[in-house]
């Protein structure tokens, strides 16, 4: 079968990178309404860059049929913009004094085992979360356990769900800068291996041309 002029692109909706972008821009919209003071550059540079992550995905899937270069150039865009994000979340847990959880940490753990498709998912795990440590069974954020006794002072309730919210779209980004820093590498292989779109219309002309030949 001859090699098609333009490749099948634009499929940026399955993959799996731009699902966890999108919930990672979802909940960060919530978050920085929530959390972050609309008059605070914060606020923008946040959503901004979530959004950036999701969007540059989608444009570069879509470019994709005519400029690889454009492809691998927008999805290392998307990259920088979620690793942007990322460092903000964790700016926001270290200056309040809040715990950012590693990761074998027992909510984390719970959180990923979760699978959380949609904003609604995330705000049922941070629900259950404060609900267990209401019930004394789990630590709160930025809160050490002494003996087995739980502390009897309990934080802010907001500052307590925004601990979690912000650990939950770390870990998000986490997966997402995986997956987008494995599809830079692997296009980034591709290009230097086939070229792009001026390379591909050469090699459809000269498989055109044999065949008339014959």
């Amino acid at each position: 079968m001859p090699e098609p002029l333009l490749p099948k692109h634009g499929g940026y909706r399955k993959l799996i990178s731009f699902q966890v972008a999108q919930l990672t821009y979802d909940v960060t919209v919530r978050f920085c309404d929530q959390y972050i003071s609309k008059r605070s550059r914060t606020h923008d540079q946040m959503v901004q860059a979530a959004r950036s992550g999701v969007q540059n995905i989608a444009e570069g899937s879509v470019a994709s049929a005519t400029s690889k270069k454009t492809e691998l150039k927008l999805t290392n865009v998307a990259r920088a913009s979620l690793e942007e994000l990322r460092l903000d979340y964790e700016d926001y847990l270290r200056q309040r004094e809040l715990e950012m959880f590693p990761p074998q940490h027992p909510a984390l753990m719970r959180f990923k085992a979760k699978r959380c498709a949609s904003l609604n998912d995330v705000r049922m795990w941070v629900k259950e979360e404060i609900e267990r440590q209401a019930q004394g069974l789990a630590t709160l954020p930025g809160q050490i356990k002494k003996d087995a006794a739980p502390a009897r002072v309990s934080p802010n309730e907001k500052l307590q769900a925004s601990a979690f919210v912000a650990n939950a779209a770390l870990s998000l980004l986490n997966v997402a800068c995986h997956l987008l820093d494995r599809q830079v590498a692997s296009l980034a292989l591709t290009f230097e291996q086939e070229g792009g779109f001026t390379e591909r219309l050469y090699r459809v002309r000269s498989a055109n041309r044999n065949i008339k030949k014959r």
